[in-house]
């Protein structure tokens, strides 16, 4: 089912997977307030299904996948409302960041600015030729990304990337591990899709347990980590019998 607001595209494919499409490709998929809107409420709702265990995000069109915030309508807002606009987005950035649901990025293009810091708050991002960063923050007065590049790229390259707000394209973002891997642009949305639906197949208590508890352990002692971990398996998210975790295996000839 595709549901087709203004600013996205939504809809759910076989196998467990949400797609969402910003689409707003004539300004290279800025972030206006409602694009930014539209896409918390599309996350809201595949939350709320049942049947949704996995989000793809992708852009509009070959050349970006956004190029960040709509600064034409920033412009042209007053003080007060950019400032109401702010907690909403702050408010929606989190939300996206701390999804239930794992998060595949699907890197049609360029990803600049907000696009950028968007694309570094998901769990994990497939590229192609095409796909290129640039976090901008510093080179127009702001602070961004601080909190979510380093867990994707480690300090040094964070650091690197933020002072010098300069391009990084496709190879070397795989290498540094800002894209999980590269597959050619008409393979892309395929590939992306693919993979949430690996992790589809998973069970989907288990796989939002392991994302809380990477989340959570973020500044914790290794030991704080190991415990948290057991507890979370005893507890909040208790493991299914060994007989039903394991029954393509248990059904095997002999066993094993």
């Amino acid at each position: 089912m595709t549901t087709t607001h203004q600013n996205i595209l939504a809809e759910t494919v076989e196998g467990g997977v949400g797609v969402v499409t910003l689409n707003r490709p004539a300004v290279l998929n800025a972030l206006s307030y409602d694009l930014s809107r539209e896409f918390h409420e599309a996350l809201t709702g595949f939350e709320s299904d049942a049947n949704v265990r996995c989000v793809v995000i992708t852009g509009a069109g070959e050349k970006a996948f956004s190029a960040g915030a709509d600064i034409k309508e920033m412009a042209a807002a007053s003080p007060e409302a950019l400032a109401e606009r702010q907690k909403d987005r702050s408010t929606w950035g989190w939300h996206l960041a701390n999804l239930k649901l794992p998060t595949i990025g699907a890197m049609n293009g360029l990803a600049y600015g907000g696009g950028a810091v968007l694309a570094s708050s998901l769990d994990l991002r497939i590229g192609c030729e095409r796909s290129r960063f640039r976090f901008l923050a510093a080179s127009y007065g702001r602070i961004n990304s601080t909190w979510s590049l380093p867990a994707v790229v480690g300090w040094p390259r964070a650091k690197e990337l933020l002072y010098t707000a300069r391009v990084v394209e496709a190879e070397e973002a795989a290498q540094m591990g800002l894209l999980n891997k590269i597959v050619p642009a008409d393979q892309l949305l395929d590939a992306a899709v693919e993979m949430g639906r690996q992790i589809a197949a998973n069970t989907p208590e288990m796989v939002q347990g392991i994302k809380w508890l990477l989340h959570e352990d973020l500044g914790r002692s290794w030991r704080e980590m190991y415990e948290a971990e057991k507890t979370a398996l005893s507890s909040t998210h208790r493991p299914p019998p060994v007989a039903e975790g394991f029954a393509e295996f248990l059904s095997r000839k002999g066993g094993g």
